[in-house]
């Protein structure tokens, strides 16, 4: 019996080393790659994150960030040939300001990520039904953004489409106990939903414009793997007010941006002249000034 007892233990011991010394052999070759010399270049320029304040998101959750080893460990996202384009799905009635907007997205998302970015066609608000609709807390209608996600696009199976985010101009609520929320989405479904209607409060066109970029690309920066972001300043900040969004840059920090390129694998210069022009051609002002402290910390190498 205890010869028995003994081979048993030789055999889990056995397994378990294996299981240590054969990791999956995609994420340890990304592991062992020495670092870009491009992320090292722009680290200096991030900025790290103040102490909290009562009201920011890290103040009431003790959130631990996500190294690269541990992005890289986790199983999420990446583009493939047969999966590679980022869908917008517009729901309700919008203004010819909220349709430019919903285009100028589109443009971003598509230079943020490298990947195709495409817009179906608009649904009508009459697909919500009234077990999915309230009204909040000012008098203004809401959407159960939950609804949207699992009765709406849950289903829908656009073409090659690596992710799918729902956008409208109605408020949403997650559950009856919250007020409101900018937006929700299921990372493990790569679906989410984004609200125009609180960006647009107390802004004008380039204000809401912009956080509605902040909250589109944070989503679905979600949905390729990140996770909240402790270590700088940076768009995958979590975010508990417009205030709080309106102080976090649009600009991702250098991990990561060494996240994301790990699975994408783009050309990071490029992205980084591609979102210049773009904050240039719209006078973003803050997404041009970063984008520009970036490229010449690589070109005064």
């Amino acid at each position: 019996m205890k010869k028995l007892l003994f081979l048993l233990f030789v055999i889990l011991c056995s397994c378990q080393s294996n299981k240590k010394e054969n990791p999956d052999p995609d994420t340890n070759s990304i592991l062992q790659l020495p670092l870009d010399p491009y992320f090292a270049d722009i680290r200096v320029n991030d900025i790290k994150l103040a102490e909290p304040v009562y009201g920011d998101w890290l103040y009431s959750r003790k959130e631990k960030g996500q190294s690269f080893e541990q992005f890289v460990k986790t199983k999420h996202i990446v583009p493939t040939a047969e999966k590679n384009i980022i869908y917008l799905q517009p729901i309700g009635e919008f203004s010819s300001l909220q349709t430019k907007q919903i285009e100028l997205v589109r443009q971003y998302l598509q230079l943020f990520f490298q990947l195709e970015t495409k817009v179906l066609d608009n649904l009508s608000n009459d697909i919500i039904p009234q077990k999915a609709r309230r009204i909040g807390d000012m008098g203004q209608e809401q959407f159960l953004a939950g609804y949207i996600l699992n009765d709406i696009l849950k289903d829908e199976e656009p073409d090659k489409g690596v992710a799918l985010m729902a956008i409208t101009e109605m408020d949403l609520y997650p559950k009856p106990e919250w007020n409101y929320v900018f937006g929700l989405a299921s990372y493990r479904d790569r679906i989410a939903v984004s609200s125009i209607h609180r960006m647009q409060k107390d802004a004008d066109f380039n204000l809401s414009l912009e956080r509605l970029l902040k909250i589109c690309s944070h989503e679905i920066g979600h949905m390729f793997g990140l996770h909240h972001c402790i270590e700088a300043n940076c768009v995958m900040n979590g975010t508990n007010s417009m205030t709080e969004t309106d102080g976090h840059f649009i600009r991702l920090c250098s991990l990561c941006q060494r996240k994301l390129n790990s699975g994408f694998k783009y050309d990071n210069v490029k992205r980084l002249k591609d979102l210049e022009k773009y904050f240039k051609e719209n006078n973003l002002e803050e997404g041009l000034a970063l984008m520009k402290k970036d490229l010449e910390k690589l070109n005064n190498k």
